[in-house]
């Protein structure tokens, strides 16, 4: 039951929710139902199919409407007298600056991918808004409270990258489902159905058929006036029997390795079957194609032969130049997409087929092809929670009572929510603590695009930069510019940077700002000649995470007070808002009784991989002591015993 002085500070309150997905429902719910009267939501997302089993605000009605709109006339329903106000738009957008966030006494996410977790940290930080972060993904849910000053920033520990291949092992050396699928999906897909003009390793040629006529066009055209049966399988034939051939055809790569065989339409489909492979447009609207549906295969969870999924590749393909023409050349893959999802499984098994590899079902490929984890419902529920539990002791400045809980999905120590204390803030993040980066390039061929795009956007999460050395400002974003200056800025993007009008060479100290999110940090640049197109693709490296060293005796750092390390299972990890996105992670960490400690000594977690369940098993600690006022963040099944501990 909650005292006078709790129900007090939340009718005071004025929150900012960011997100109305999987997690976002549920806090709606939870903060409506326990007396918030100004609510404020942001979610850029409209409704789709795949959100009706666990966004429970939401109904088949409603699909293509706005998430923030329906969610707020749904608990209207049921809490009338309350305001809740919803934007239909992205948070990155220019009208949610600092000033807006100042508005409010807590900001609440529950968003889905990194970029916004990163851009709403940094307007919070700006603002000197308390946030409370949360994600779930599966079993495994996490909330944590982040004060600029007091506990750390979003951003103070590095996040695992996404699980990435080697390109050598996709286009020639799968051994792994996941290597098939990521084959079809990033290299057949987009080559057939994206963009024509995009660099693909698929359209290979041996020595000895390079110049024939076949081979030296590019076989992925549709040539004029040809047959769509036809094109199908001319497209069968080089993607799993010429381009097989061909690495075949380099004997040193399989002294070690199992031969793939490869694998021509005529030996698996004869002619005469494919004129029976769709019964003409059966069952299929233009919205709504399916090459399921045009074979009659029923379950999503069959595994199909080789011949089936023959059939469903030639029929999905024919379904996409029949049907949906006009998307052709502009196609990227989405999950919800059943007739992408039919193609890229139906390839990957063949593929798969060639080289030895186990088949998986549609159901299957669509889950490690959208690197999904199947939502749970009663996470996200419990996460809410534990998100408004939180926001109750931030909005009454309960500042020794904090705390970051990670949802486990097997009990440790007869626990299922591991409740911890916040981390001090890394003195090493360049958010926060403002710590210098540093940037190895090639000063002389990196042009300021790449800079831009690869290092301040894509790394840094910054929407409009300014970018300075000394007091010359080489490139500026804004609506404002004087038309000669955006022009000066647009030459400067096609400019190496030592050819810059101030040069950027090695020893230079660049200022990188965003205006809108009111962070800046510096960049030192170091020159370096060569990289490795396999392990630094975007030949540069950017390095600032300076973490602190371990005495490893005691576990205790040297010059800091506590260790740093990788958090649980990231928040871009754990997903706040569809199907989870599945990040590889190695380490898993926790604070515990004020120190931090590896997982691996308090837990046992079960952590999702693209090619398929894998457990990462901890041991269980020796000894756990619980502060007898986090009781109501802990489920356990052996109360009275852990009342009974000592305190902090």
């Amino acid at each position: 039951m909650a005292s006078q002085e709790q129900l007090s500070a939340i009718k005071r309150a004025k929150v900012l929710m960011v997100g109305a997905g999987g997690i976002g429902c549920e806090l709606l719910k939870t903060l409506a139902l326990s007396g918030f009267q100004d609510i404020h939501i942001i979610d850029m997302d409209t409704i789709e199919v795949s959100n009706l089993n666990r966004q429970f605000l939401f109904r088949q009605s409603h699909v293509g409407q706005s998430k923030a709109k329906v969610a707020r006339d749904a608990v209207l329903r049921f809490r009338p007298n309350i305001s809740i106000t919803p934007y239909h738009a992205n948070v990155k957008e220019s009208r949610f600056n600092v000033d807006f966030f100042k508005e409010f006494d807590v900001v609440l996410n529950g968003l889905d991918n990194l970029d916004a977790r990163r851009h709403v940290n940094r307007l919070c930080l700006a603002a000197g808004i308390p946030l409370v972060e949360s994600g779930t993904t599966g079993f495994l849910g996490q909330v944590t409270v982040h004060l600029k000053g007091k506990t750390e920033c979003y951003e103070c520990q590095p996040k695992p990258a996404p699980k990435t291949y080697p390109v050598c092992t996709i286009t020639s050396t799968p051994s792994k489902f996941v290597h098939c699928i990521v084959w079809a999906k990033d290299l057949l897909f987009a080559k057939l159905f994206g963009d024509k003009n995009q660099e693909n390793d698929l359209n290979v040629h041996s020595s000895d058929t390079a110049n024939s006529s076949e081979h030296s066009e590019d076989v992925f055209e549709c040539r004029k006036d040809e047959d769509i049966e036809r094109y199908g399988r001319r497209i069968y034939d080089h993607v799993f029997g010429h381009n097989i051939e061909v690495a075949l055809s380099n004997e040193e790569t399989w002294k070690n390795r199992n031969k793939p065989r490869p694998i021509y339409s005529k030996d698996v489909l004869p002619e005469e079957q494919t004129k029976e492979n769709g019964n003409e447009e059966k069952g299929c609207a233009a919205d709504d194609v399916s090459a399921m549906v045009s074979l009659s295969l029923k379950n999503p969870q069959d595994i199909w032969s080789l011949v089936e999924n023959s059939r469903v590749f030639l029929e999905a393909l024919r379904l996409f130049f029949l049907k949906r023409e006009k998307d052709i050349g502009n196609l990227t893959f989405d999950k919800d997409d059943q007739l992408a999802v039919e193609f890229v499984t139906a390839a990957a098994n063949i593929r798969a087929s060639s080289f030895g590899i186990p088949l998986h079902s549609l159901f299957e490929a669509k889950g490690i092809a959208g690197n999904i984890v199947h939502a749970v419902a009663t996470t996200n529920a419990i996460i809410a929670g534990l998100i408004v539990i939180e926001a109750i002791k931030v909005l009454q400045k309960d500042n020794n009572n904090y705390r970051m809980t990670y949802c486990l999905e097997h009990p440790s120590r007869k626990l299922l929510l591991m409740p911890v204390e916040p981390y001090e803030p890394n003195r090493s993040c360049y958010v926060c603590s403002e710590t210098p980066l540093s940037l190895e390039v090639n000063t002389q061929r990196c042009k300021l695009r790449d800079f831009v795009e690869k290092i301040i956007k894509a790394k840094l999460g910054m929407n409009f930069p300014l970018i300075m050395q000394g007091a010359s400002i080489l490139y500026e974003v804004g609506e404002d510019l004087e038309e000669d200056m955006v022009v000066i800025y647009a030459a400067n993007l096609e400019k190496a940077l030592s050819e810059l009008p101030s040069p950027v060479t090695s020893g230079s100290v660049l200022t990188v700002e965003d205006l809108q999110q009111e962070f800046s940090c510096s960049i030192n640049i170091k020159h370096r000649e060569e990289f490795d197109e396999e392990k630094e693709p975007d030949g540069m490296l950017l390095s600032g995470w300076v973490e602190a060293p371990v005495d490893k005796d005691n576990n205790k750092t040297i010059g800091n007070d506590e260790s740093t390390s990788n958090a649980l299972p990231s928040m871009e990890t754990l997903d706040g808002d569809k199907d989870d996105e599945i990040q590889e992670t190695s380490e898993v960490v926790e604070a515990f009784a004020g120190k931090k400690r590896k997982l691996s000594e308090v837990s046992e977690v079960t952590a999702p991989d693209p090619s398929g369940p894998s457990s990462i098993n901890q041991n269980k600690p020796e000894k756990l002591d619980i502060d007898d006022e986090d009781d109501e963040l802990i489920i356990s099944d052996d109360w009275e015993s852990f009342t009974k501990k000592k305190k902090l």
